[in-house]
């Protein structure tokens, strides 16, 4: 199977095609021009601008491509009329309605397009189905008045999820402190960061990138009890009621772990078979060490 891979950024598309490749079944790897992935220079990539989408297609057929995966963080790009060339001029009508939508309306519409040429569009927990944690308490005790936070930050997203935008919130004492929007959960949590403690998160990663665990943990440490009164509060990510999972699906990494940390939260809260953890067992390990807690709160627990 010839799998397609838009890629945008973060460390998801990495990841996934790291898998295929590991499986013999070397991806096709395309990037938005204006989002390049980090996947490395070993695994071939080809550019295209959303004004070449009808020819970008054209190629896919050509190719044989029969199933395709988008992941990764883009954001919507205007059309440039005077670059839109013969094969994508019939879709022009289509690609500014769809892209004037929100993020779900926008990605249902290039999966029809893609669907309509015989392409099945796939999701990452298809490729790597690790990516979904079971239902549980991953790990850490769950803090008293848990049940509040959660009722809180559910009934959040469902408002949320009219206007079509966020897949996350920051609780605090069973108030919403942040709500996620088109910049994303860690720009959301950096919110809650601590404006002296923000020049840390380089340092940080860089010590999580080399693996250097104890030493991040203890800067992370150090951070908290310098800049943070009072450790409370959760970050909560779940889908959006009726969303569209295939290309879409919310993700919680190592950042969003690091960010929660200095945002001074005492967990993190995702929901089971809906939400994507990359890189779980080093996500697990800087949470258990910093004595937070992460649960993959079983579907269906709460009703929004």
């Amino acid at each position: 199977m010839t799998v397609a891979l838009i890629a945008g950024q973060g460390d998801l598309p990495p990841h996934l095609a790291n898998i295929l490749a590991r499986r013999g079944k070397h991806p096709l790897v395309y990037e938005l021009e204006q989002f390049p992935s980090s996947i490395s220079n070993n695994i071939a990539r080809t550019r295209f601008r959303l004004e070449h989408f009808g020819s970008f297609l054209e190629n896919l057929r050509a190719l044989k491509v029969r199933h395709l995966c988008m992941a990764g963080s883009m954001k919507r790009v205007p059309v440039n009329p005077a670059l839109v060339d013969a094969a994508t001029m019939p879709l022009i009508p289509r690609l500014k309605t769809g892209l004037a939508k929100g993020d779900d309306g926008t990605l249902r519409m290039f999966i029809e397009i893609f669907e309509e040429r015989g392409i099945e569009v796939i999701g990452a927990a298809d490729i790597d189905p690790e990516l979904l944690p079971a239902a549980g308490i991953v790990n850490g005790p769950l803090p008293d008045g848990i049940e509040n936070e959660v009722n809180v930050a559910m009934s959040a997203l469902s408002e949320m999820a009219l206007k079509d935008l966020g897949q996350a919130v920051v609780v605090r004492n069973a108030k919403i402190a942040q709500r996620e929007d088109e910049n994303g959960t860690d720009a959301m949590l950096q919110k809650e960061i601590p404006k002296s403690a923000m020049a840390e998160i380089p340092d940080v990663t860089r010590l999580i990138g080399e693996e250097n665990l104890e030493n991040a943990v203890l800067r992370i440490s150090c951070i908290r009890g310098e800049y943070i009164d009072n450790i409370n509060g959760i970050l909560f990510k779940a889908p959006k009621p009726g969303q569209e999972m295939r290309a879409d699906m919310p993700l919680v990494g190592i950042a969003t772990a690091i960010n929660a940390a200095l945002a001074g939260l005492s967990g993190i809260v995702v929901e089971a078979g809906g939400v994507m953890v990359l890189n779980r067992a080093l996500v697990r390990r800087l949470l258990e060490s910093l004595g937070m807690f992460i649960w993959v709160m079983p579907r269906g627990r709460h009703e929004r």
